[in-house]
């Protein structure tokens, strides 16, 4: 199994947070782009890097015109030497039309074309042919000589997209090389849910399941019993109930037949009493979306957690983790196999707490 890095911090962090993950044994740093740039990170973490695969988790993609996102991808491949990992996300439409002033319609339509825009322009680039992309959101017709970076000597970027409602999720089976399970996830769903869109997707694409990658980031807590522990488990709820919150999300809980938390969350945010949505999240929700265990058993019941659903693993551990105990998790990981048949077993026999 893959086992991916979070590279936060913005510009800052990036040189040294990226040689610590290369240094802990992991396959991938990525960056998030929450409140920093998502891309210019990756071109520090490269310069300080010589294996490890750097990218994005997530950029976010309709913030950007294809161009624009092709040209600085195209750019990190070419400067890493094919380590980059495209990782891309839709957002939410608020946040697309008021905070980024972009236009939002159709979203698993609008990212299929997306991707097929990147691969386009890329072509073109790679193969010397005319650029002629025209698709029903964007059109790229044009690409004088002075404006071509020229082919790459290595593969183009990897194009991972995330997803929770299945349309997006077949789009992203169909024409990505990987999907990126957001965190707020359950075996079960998967199982009903992801599972068959990703089939279908493939399908539509006439290809293979050996063909695409499955990411997993699940919520984890680790720490004895004890004050830290019970304060890691706060956190966590607090996380859940602000996913749970999100209208969008509402599917996954509404399968559990939580739906109507989400009603009551959302309420909650529009008073802006935050502070107290972490208290309606149960034990048995936590046990859904987290990953809650002691270090000596982490890597275990990460891999209980998961089942054979994916292909990669999102690990993000506490700051200040014993390095020792930190590199023979991800060790422990990496050395692990996902099931073949890819079957998602009915129960994730996790311990209860």
């Amino acid at each position: 199994m893959q086992v991916d890095g979070r590279l936060d911090g913005g510009l800052a962090e990036a040189r040294a947070g990226a040689s610590a993950l290369e240094d802990l044994g992991y396959d991938s740093a990525l960056v998030p782009e929450v409140a920093h740039d998502g891309l210019l990170p990756v071109a520090l973490a490269a310069d300080a890097t010589s294996r490890i695969t750097l990218g994005t988790s997530i950029l976010v993609a309709f913030a950007r015109s294809p161009m624009t996102t092709a040209v600085a991808a195209w750019d990190l491949q070419r400067f890493s030497g094919g380590r980059l990992q495209l990782g891309l996300g839709s957002q939410v439409r608020p946040h697309i039309e008021r905070r980024f002033a972009m236009p939002w319609s159709r979203p698993a339509e609008r990212m299929r074309e997306y991707v097929g825009a990147l691969r386009a322009v890329w072509q073109a680039w790679q193969e010397g042919t005319p650029l002629d992309f025209r698709g029903d959101f964007t059109q790229h017709t044009l690409m004088p000589p002075r404006f071509d970076p020229g082919p790459l000597d290595v593969p183009p970027p990897a194009v991972f997209v995330a997803a929770v409602g299945p349309r997006m999720t077949e789009a992203t089976a169909e024409v990505a090389d990987g999907l990126i399970l957001h965190s707020f996830t359950t075996a079960r769903y998967m199982r009903e849910v992801t599972q068959p869109a990703i089939a279908r997707g493939l399908a539509a694409g006439g290809r293979d399941r050996s063909s695409f990658d499955v990411r997993a980031s699940p919520f984890v807590v680790t720490a004895p019993d004890g004050p830290a522990r019970e304060r890691a488990i706060t956190a966590v709820r607090e996380q859940i109930a602000f996913y749970a919150s999100t209208p969008s999300y509402r599917p996954v809980l509404e399968l559990h037949g939580w739906g109507e938390l989400q009603t009551e969350l959302w309420a909650l945010t529009r008073r802006g009493r935050w502070s107290e949505m972490g208290a309606l999240i149960d034990d048995d929700m936590v046990d859904a979306f987290a990953v809650v265990a002691e270090p000596a058993g982490l890597a275990e019941a990460i891999r209980r957690h998961i089942g054979g659903y994916a292909d990669r693993v999102g690990l993000t551990l506490p700051s200040g983790s014993d390095p020792d105990w930190h590199a023979d998790v991800v060790r422990s990981l990496r050395e692990s196999t996902a099931v073949p048949s890819r079957d998602i077993p009915e129960e994730p026999g996790r311990p209860r707490r």
